[in-house]
């Protein structure tokens, strides 16, 4: 018997690429994203280049919001990796989405520090809130809801890391206000570092 919730790791946002259909454009780097992807790739020795693969993706998911099996299968020829070398890093990593996200990726940590202070009830006023299950998205293609493991801010639990900002110490009636908040004043409204003593 376990009082933590089962994580779905094997479907939704990180399920296997080879699942899903290889819809869309080819992808193809911006001039300025293949430029630094190439001194990036400087960091390592020539043999190594492989090693540039994870700052790959980030850069990939900057472009494209996503990491689709286009860009999959690009990366594979411009790293020096097979496709299926790539995919393993994308589905083993949770920072990295096989599917289209809204443009705010709302990740809620449910391991124990969160859980013990209300993770469950942030979960469910987001998902009240956004019209939402954990694993979707919501019809204006604005705001994805996950669940995750522990965002390594235990001490300023509950935590949820939107896109690359930290939001600590979060209660129902916080996650509401942050919501409206990312609607109307949009994205600088995000707090940054975890090491940020937030205002209140």
């Amino acid at each position: 018997m376990t009082f933590h919730p089962k994580m779905p790791y094997a479907t939704g946002l990180h399920q296997s690429t080879r699942d899903l259909p290889a819809a869309g454009e080819p992808f193809v780097f911006t001039p300025e994203n293949l430029a630094r992807l190439e001194e990036i790739a400087t960091h390592y020795p020539p043999d190594r280049r492989r090693s540039a693969l994870l700052p790959a993706l980030y850069l990939v998911q900057k472009q494209q919001g996503y990491v689709s099996r286009h860009a999959m299968q690009y990366l594979a020829t411009i790293i020096g990796v097979t496709p299926a070398e790539v995919e393993d890093v994308v589905s083993y990593y949770s920072m990295f989405y096989a599917k289209p996200v809204g443009k705010y990726v709302l990740q809620v940590c449910r391991t124990l520090s969160c859980a013990l202070n209300g993770a469950e009830r942030v979960t469910e006023t987001i998902s009240r809130t956004l019209g939402i299950k954990p694993g979707e998205t919501d019809a204006s293609g604005t705001f994805t809801l996950l669940e995750v493991e522990c965002l390594g801010a235990c001490d300023r639990a509950p935590v949820i890391l939107v896109n690359d900002h930290w939001h600590e110490c979060q209660k129902p009636e916080d996650v509401e206000r942050l919501i409206e908040d990312l609607k109307s004043k949009g994205p600088g409204v995000l707090t940054g570092c975890h090491l940020c003593v937030e205002k209140r």
